[in-house]
């Protein structure tokens, strides 16, 4: 079955040695289509039952690099599921109201309520990796903020919320390919920017930067999951598969009805 890679805590990570066309098995686009759907129609009734539940939450944080697939992950992942159970966050550059509190501020705002799954598209990791590779605060601020997050992450686990934390590793050269993909298509030339040149000019320090995260920030409580992601078709069977375990292992429940509803006709 498909696997994501996960490390143990403490342990070195080393993202070169991990391969991002990686394939689990014998899948193929078409069967991992058929098991995606069963694992978003399973996924669909153990999120209503979390929702009607209302006593626990999950949060999906996704991670990558330009086009490594985070809405592509979201559309297919989530698909059928209800959205009043379910909220979706993308974390842009932080506003001047947001640049005045504590950067995990607008991060502990947005997170699911009880009964709710909630996907963060980027998330609070942002804080270590654009800050750290554009020097954007001073490196005895970012340094910091790795345990600061670890501890976050802990007081929403001990609040019932279950973290399962992405992140989609693709190469250099799949990166290429897509990028230059949405400057052939009319249709998704939007979705580009001459920035995205510029960022991938510094793709060795994102790596590094995710390297460390992925390390300091993989503990017990919220582990990371390094999703292979060249392979779109692969990258949804993990992440939707991972997500249907994650709601199996809470195991949800409707809860019980009112007494004395038997017999009852409504007139």
């Amino acid at each position: 079955m498909c696997q994501p890679i996960t490390i143990e805590p403490g342990h070195h990570v080393n993202l070169a040695a991990i391969d991002p066309a990686k394939v689990d098995g014998v899948w193929d686009k078409k069967s991992a289509a058929k098991q995606i759907k069963r694992n978003t129609e399973k996924s669909r009734d153990l999120a209503y039952k979390l929702y009607a539940e209302n006593h626990r939450a999950v949060l999906l944080v996704l991670q990558g690099m330009d086009t490594s697939g985070k809405d592509g992950t979201i559309r297919t992942a989530m698909t059928g599921i209800n959205p009043q159970s379910c909220q979706i966050v993308s974390f842009k550059q932080p506003s001047s109201l947001e640049l005045d509190h504590d950067f995990l501020w607008r991060i502990h705002r947005e997170v699911p309520r009880r009964g709710e799954i909630g996907i963060f598209n980027r998330s609070h990791y942002e804080d270590v990796l654009i800050v750290r590779v554009h020097n954007l605060v001073p490196e005895s601020e970012w340094t910091t903020r790795y345990e600061r997050i670890n501890e976050f992450e802990r007081m929403l686990t001990e609040g019932r919320t279950t973290i399962v934390k992405c992140f989609l590793h693709i190469s250099k050269d799949a990166q290429r390919e897509r990028l230059q993909a949405r400057l052939d298509d009319p249709e998704k030339r939007w979705k580009f920017s001459k920035g995205d040149l510029a960022e991938r000019k510094l793709w060795d320090d994102y790596q590094e930067a995710y390297r460390v995260a992925l390390e300091r920030c993989n503990t017990q409580h919220a582990p990371w999951h390094i999703i292979p992601s060249d392979l779109k078709w692969y990258r949804n069977l993990v992440v939707s598969t991972l997500l249907l375990k994650t709601l199996e292992r809470l195991d949800p429940k409707f809860p019980e009805a009112e007494e004395g509803l038997e017999g009852i006709r409504v007139e």
